[in-house]
């Protein structure tokens, strides 16, 4: 029998659990049979440590052949499971001598107790294959299908959530074994962190000083202690991480003879894409991001063209470059009949660009605001006050940027921002404004203010960030 198993299980004898097996034979009335049973059982497991998942009640249900036990494995002496076998002697004749011995075992004679006992055994028959007790049988009847329990090496039961991972059982154990982890023993086989654990395993913990905490962990950990210490120890690490980076910096800039503006180089950390100081600074640290590229952005500040925010009332859609006051040579917008010169806004609710299908609407104060086509505000005005449009067209005349909103969704990978912003700066005549980015279960979504110089150039720069791996969708905000 054991060789059979060994076979049919493909495993080696050390992982046998009943290959020592005590079979526990009362002597009782058949009303106190079942109780005397549990009995014995609450003595055993008082004795000896359990192994809930090895448990077979066939008390409660018996098999279809009319098998009728109570099987448990313990821990026994000399660090082996013993299997326990508890039934009665009328259950053990049964077992031994098959079903017919039941009636043997009563002492019944007559012929209509013979009837009803080939008509039970005709039912059990009949229903073997099909019937409820053969569902019973197949269907997997263990209490324990929240929870699962395992065992250390030395026979210590531990409880942990249904899909608690190797990892989970070392931090339940210990957070310096947790953090330490590198994978372990699960009946004497060599599995990885991430093994989901069965009822019955016993596990081996496998540790390295070198092994330090991941936020991939928290990919397959369930298990709340394993989860928070793992967010803590790679916040302590990244701190630890970021002030190396800081002082770095700080020192390369001191040698450059560079004076360092916190608010410059927040405006440099946002233009390279990084959501926290603390990202910028580990991303010194392990060398991903090079100082002098840093100091490059830094100095460029000065040359740059004034912010979105700064090109969004009259005065600002000047021509930046120009130095004359002619008016109607710098105008880029020909309102009514070809009139120039008139005091005019873009809207700020739909932030028309150059090429844009737009029109001219003359507010109480007398200012008229441009409105695109499409803006969401531009049914009401039409419906409400048609007498107050004017026709607006673009003159052709370049040479300034407007600024533009953009609404992009992805995935929220690592070196995603990054991937977008390189995009934008390769970009001709195209630069990134501000940058907003909010994440929620591995989605994040960013809004984007460009300049650009006309809806070619934006639809363009829309096109190549949607080839970004992770990327979902990018358009223009209304």
């Amino acid at each position: 029998s054991i060789w059979n198993k060994l076979k049919k299980q493909k495993n080696d004898i050390d992982h046998i659990d009943d290959l020592f097996a005590i079979r526990i034979i009362i002597v009782t009335t058949t009303e106190k049979e079942k109780s005397d049973c549990w009995l014995a059982y609450s003595v055993i497991t008082d004795m000896y440590q359990p192994n809930p998942s090895r448990m077979k009640d066939w008390l409660s249900i018996p098999k279809s052949n009319g098998y009728e036990s109570l099987h448990i494995t313990v821990y026994g002496p000399g660090d082996r499971w013993v299997e326990v076998q508890i039934r009665t002697k009328r259950m053990d004749l049964i077992a031994e001598k098959g079903l017919a011995a039941h009636w043997k075992y009563k002492g019944i004679k007559s012929e209509g107790d013979l009837d009803t006992w080939m008509n039970n055994v005709r039912d059990i028959l009949e229903a073997a294959e099909t019937g409820p007790m053969e569902l019973m049988k197949n269907m997997k009847m263990d209490i324990y299908d929240k929870e699962v329990f395992v065992f250390t090496p030395k026979g210590d039961l531990y409880k942990l959530p249904l899909g608690a991972s190797l990892l989970d059982f070392a931090f339940h154990i210990h957070s310096k074994l947790g953090m330490t982890c590198t994978g372990g023993k699960v009946n004497g086989k060599n599995q990885k962190l991430n093994y989901k654990l069965k009822s019955g395993d016993t596990v081996e913990i496998l540790t390295s000083t070198a092994q330090a905490p991941k936020l991939d962990w928290l990919a397959f950990v369930v298990t709340s202690k394993a989860r928070n210490k793992i967010r803590q120890t790679v916040h302590e690490m990244n701190n630890r991480s970021a002030t190396l980076g800081k002082e770095l910096l700080e020192r390369r800039f001191k040698n450059r003879k560079i004076e360092l503006n916190e608010s410059s180089l927040m405006k440099v950390i946002k233009k390279l894409g990084y959501k926290t100081v603390t990202d910028f600074y580990d991303a010194i640290a392990d060398e991903s991001l090079d100082i002098n590229n840093v100091i490059t952005e830094y100095e460029g500040l000065d040359k740059k063209i004034p912010d979105a925010a700064e090109i969004r009332s009259a005065e600002e859609f000047q021509l930046m470059t120009a130095a004359d006051d002619d008016s109607t040579s710098s105008d880029v917008l020909v309102i009514g009949d070809d009139i120039k010169g008139i005091n005019y806004r873009l809207s700020k609710c739909c932030n028309p660009i150059y090429g844009d299908d737009v029109f001219g609407f003359i507010s109480a104060e007398g200012v008229i605001k441009i409105h695109r086509h499409d803006c969401p505000n531009a049914t009401n005005i039409r419906e409400k006050y048609p007498y107050r449009l004017i026709t607006t067209r673009w003159s052709g005349k370049l040479g300034q940027q407007f600024g533009a909103t953009l609404r992009i969704v992805g995935n929220d990978d690592l070196g995603i921002v990054t991937s977008i912003t390189s995009i934008i700066n390769k970009e001709r005549d195209t630069s990134l404004r501000s940058i907003s980015i909010d994440s929620n279960d591995g989605i994040f979504q960013g809004f984007l203010v460009v300049g650009v110089n006309d809806t070619v150039a934006l639809n363009n720069l829309i096109k190549k960030l949607k080839t970004v791996k992770g990327v979902k969708d990018v358009q223009r905000s209304k």
